[in-house]
């Protein structure tokens, strides 16, 4: 099956999909430069929520809570390498299911994370702690072809989520041999890290989900339940790496 075949809204779709009106470029600029304004202020409104957000107070998180990784079991102290910053995303595992049943919007968000080193140059590590073992979860961590940091969570969940859940991102700021947690979010915050909805976002049909308030008979094949980060079956990235001959294979 191919890629086109793959996507719920495939070419036939897009093709008797409705359009935008037609008008001569002056028109169409005319348009584009009142939503300038718009966006302009969009940007400025989120560098002020950016400022507030620094200004934050944290809370201090024992350096000693055990995590395990490629080497074993290792302090969070240790999970910074070194940097003065950490950037967490709680990775959802499902126990003993195969690769098509794992979290699907879990996969999406990190599967977005491929190049650290602009991280790194500001002193940020980024790591996945994930809710499964790591004997278990590595195996998918693998066969994705993800280089992110990879943690088990799973024996220090209470004192990691200190109520929360998996499926959220923490902010930690080291200060020599202490930790603190400096923010946490979860839900739509994640889409931060995930360029490919700013840029469906640019597109005249946007996203292609059915919450979109997009003119009628615009394409929206995708539900908001899961399905809009799956393709016949199985999480929508997992297809590429079958193709490149990668093992699904988590047992």
């Amino acid at each position: 099956m191919t890629d086109d075949a793959r996507n719920a809204g495939g070419p036939a779709a897009a093709e008797a999909a409705a359009r935008p009106a037609i008008v001569d470029r002056g028109a169409w600029q005319a348009q584009l430069d009142d939503l300038l304004v718009r966006e302009k202020a969009h940007t400025r409104e989120g560098d002020a929520i950016a400022a507030a957000r620094r200004r934050l107070p944290m809370v201090e998180v024992d350096p000693a809570i055990p995590l395990v990784g490629k080497n074993g079991p290792v302090p969070l102290l240790e999970v910074f390498e070194g940097r003065r910053q950490l950037y967490v995303y709680y990775h959802m595992w499902h126990d003993g299911k195969p690769a098509p049943e794992q979290c699907e919007g879990c996969t999406f968000f990190n599967g977005q994370i491929l190049e650290l080193a602009y991280l790194h140059s500001r002193d940020v590590t980024y790591a996945t702690f994930c809710q499964g073992t790591y004997e278990e979860s590595a195996r998918y961590h693998d066969f994705m072809g993800w280089d992110m940091p990879w943690y088990s969570a799973r024996d220090s969940a209470d004192a990691l989520l200190a109520g929360r859940w998996f499926g959220m991102q923490v902010c930690y700021l080291r200060d020599g041999d202490r930790v603190f947690e400096t923010y946490w979010t979860s839900g739509r915050a994640a889409e931060a890290m995930a360029p490919s909805y700013g840029l469906l976002d640019m597109t005249v049909y946007g996203r292609q989900e059915t919450w979109e308030d997009s003119p009628a008979g615009w394409p929206q094949p995708f539900g908001t339940s899961g399905e809009q980060f799956r393709a016949d079956g199985r999480p929508t990235a997992q297809w590429s790496r079958l193709a490149a001959g990668r093992s699904d294979d988590l047992g």
